[in-house]
């Protein structure tokens, strides 16, 4: 699953942004970003490459937010971070700020190897159950007609259904217990009080950390400096506004989040410019919601609106990726009152402005 295709805003100004730090961590080292707050990166395929996770001095130990997709190279990176730079010391917590396989991919192995619990928001660990479950499954009829009502040809259809079951397979086996964070709780980590500040839209319920006394905040994939996380609606909540949730939790983290804070991201690097940044994600999505809407004068599939969202092709690799935030998209515009959607008798959805 990736975590965003590019930015719908790259036709706005930038905004002025400040990286910090000259270098970044490669595997099994680490930059200290703040006095016992400590950088690292785990490897990725695709174009990405990288995640970043962090660790937090706590006691004798380390608390460890997010951890990499499931597999031997982050195994390995782990096993060089331990011997490295985190000194051979345990971790005492992992905290999770999303069910994505690149944040939650090696909860299992550390929350065993080192008898600790796993600290994630309740949405995030059940969806994240639920659709490990689906390995080795058959593409059930459902999610067959959701994509055929998109546009998708046979072709399409047939690469879904052989891919279909894949995301517990960046998993380790999963904790088989947690301990729940909520939105606006705080919690002392390394001797400082981190609040939880809940967003969604990427996620059902992504959980950022904002320590105020050291004026971080760890952002997962809820603000990344360069690209815009994927927002993307899903065959088992078709119905669902996942973008409209996303603005609403853009707007909520700027009135929370003090702009002053040094944001550590999954990806990209730290930065400073929380606020340009937020205005600059939610501009875009705006932008692209008003082409769209100018669209839909005529009819329209899924397939037909790419284009107007997208800066780049959309060959068979980026196709579910590009429908999925396609229709999160199409479901504000219905959600606002500025689409309308009818079904044809192939069972093809077209979409046309209200």
């Amino acid at each position: 699953m990736r975590d965003g295709i590019e930015e719908t805003a790259a036709d706005l100004p930038r905004p002025r942004l400040t990286y910090p730090f000259e270098t970044v961590p490669q595997t099994g080292e680490a930059v200290d970003v703040a006095p016992g707050v400590k950088w690292l990166r785990m490897p990725l395929g695709g174009p990405l490459g990288f995640i970043n996770v962090w660790a937090i001095r706590e006691g004798e130990g380390w608390a460890i937010v997010d951890t990499g997709m499931g597999g031997v190279a982050t195994r390995d990176g782990w096993r060089a971070a331990f011997v490295g730079p985190l000194e051979g010391r345990p971790v005492t917590r992992v905290f999770v700020t999303h069910m994505h396989p690149d944040h939650i991919g090696m909860a299992g192995w550390l929350t065993r190897k080192f008898d600790c619990q796993l600290w994630i928001t309740r949405l995030e660990f059940v969806t994240c159950r639920s659709l490990a479950l689906d390995t080795g499954r058959e593409a059930p009829e459902v999610a067959l007609r959701f994509y055929k009502a998109a546009g998708w040809d046979e072709d399409a259809l047939d690469q879904y259904k052989a891919k279909f079951g894949g995301f517990g397979r960046g998993l380790h086996v999963l904790p088989d217990s947690f301990r729940r964070l909520t939105d606006g709780e705080r919690i002392e980590i390394g001797g400082h009080d981190w609040e939880v500040v809940v967003g969604s839209g990427h996620s059902p319920e992504h959980a950022s950390l904002y320590c105020r006394d050291l004026k971080l905040m760890i952002s997962g994939d809820q603000v990344l400096p360069k690209i815009s996380s994927n927002v993307s609606l899903f065959p088992t909540e078709p119905e669902a506004d996942p973008l409209s949730d996303w603005l609403d939790s853009l707007a909520r983290i700027k009135a929370r989040v003090p702009d002053d804070v040094l944001v550590l991201p999954a990806h990209n690097e730290p930065f400073h410019g929380l606020h340009a940044r937020l205005d600059h994600l939610i501009a875009g999505h705006e932008r692209g919601l008003k082409r769209l809407a100018a669209e839909l004068a005529e009819p329209r599939r899924v397939v037909d609106v790419f284009h107007v969202l997208f800066r780049r092709p959309i060959g068979p690799e980026l196709l579910g990726l590009a429908t999925g935030e396609s229709l999160a998209h199409l479901s504000c515009l219905i959600g606002r009152g500025l689409a309308v959607r009818k079904r044809d008798a192939e069972g093809i959805d077209w979409y046309r402005a209200a």
